[in-house]
């Protein structure tokens, strides 16, 4: 998806797909961090701020309902303001899971924020500081991260070992020197550290580099979107899964035993 600075032509347009993936009979949509609107590197907080809406807005309110109508599920991005009077204007960057029945199952602030390679989120955007808990859905029992948090492994693990058996990252990973090659490399290796699918919807165009992808558990690209636009349909094989921690039992090899000797004895250091 490559959103526009207008939020209520991102929505017009997030709804046309949602009633597209339905009619093939998918189970889950998935959308790409900064769905609800771009934001350019120049724009103000204030101006953000403005864009911004509660979860029980009018954004993730509409796609609820198509949630609903269509029976499918949907991970959703927004602005998200808690405190309207909020002086110093800054938003999060908020993901939703909206299931088939349209009812909120998940609410993920991100935690990372981007504030590396000449960029600084922070000065729009407040940072989350809950991991959600994986949530159950018909399709699987998703994890919810965004961007830059895949640049830290922990999250993913945290994910994986309280349940999540697909993870699901919407991105609006900036084009740069090496970073489609960063992209593609981490987005992998989450997958086959944690034995997981990996759905990485990726905004195209503007400063993105695209490249949504799809990885199974044991690291294979599944779909690679480049530069393209649209809805790519792929299939979720949870045997696969299964066979993946059975034969390469990443998770059942872990020396946690060992691990917890060394939890905060370097401080800052670990």
């Amino acid at each position: 998806m490559k959103s526009s600075v207008d939020k209520e032509l991102n929505l017009v347009h997030s709804l046309k797909l949602i009633k597209e993936a339905a009619k093939k009979k998918a189970r889950l949509i998935c959308f790409p961090e900064f769905q609800m609107a771009y934001s350019p590197p120049e724009q103000k907080s204030e101006s953000l701020h403005k864009i911004a809406e509660k979860i029980t807005g009018n954004f993730v309110s509409t796609l609820s309902n198509s949630a609903k109508q269509n029976r499918i599920n949907v991970i959703a991005t927004l602005y998200e303001i808690i405190n309207t009077n909020d002086k110093n204007h800054k938003v999060f960057d908020t993901g939703v899971i909206i299931n088939e029945l349209g009812k909120l199952k998940s609410i993920y602030r991100k935690v990372h924020l981007y504030d590396a390679l000449g960029f600084k989120e922070s000065k729009k955007l407040l940072a989350g500081s809950i991991i959600e808990k994986p949530s159950k859905t018909s399709v699987g029992k998703l994890g919810l991260l965004i961007c830059y948090d895949m640049r830290f492994p922990e999250i993913s693990r945290i994910l994986t070992v309280n349940g999540a058996n697909i993870l699901v990252s919407p991105s609006a990973w900036v084009a740069g020197f090496m970073k489609r090659e960063h992209w593609e490399i981490m987005v992998r290796a989450r997958a086959i550290e944690n034995g997981v699918y990996v759905l990485a919807p990726n905004q195209v165009g503007n400063i993105y580099c695209g490249h949504s992808m799809a990885i199974d558990p044991f690291g294979s690209t599944i779909v690679d979107m480049e530069n393209r636009e649209g809805i790519e349909f792929i299939d979720i094989d949870s045997s696969k899964i299964d066979t993946t921690r059975r034969t390469l039992p990443l998770l059942m090899n872990r020396r946690t035993d060992v691990y917890r000797n060394y939890i905060d004895v370097f401080g800052s250091k670990l």
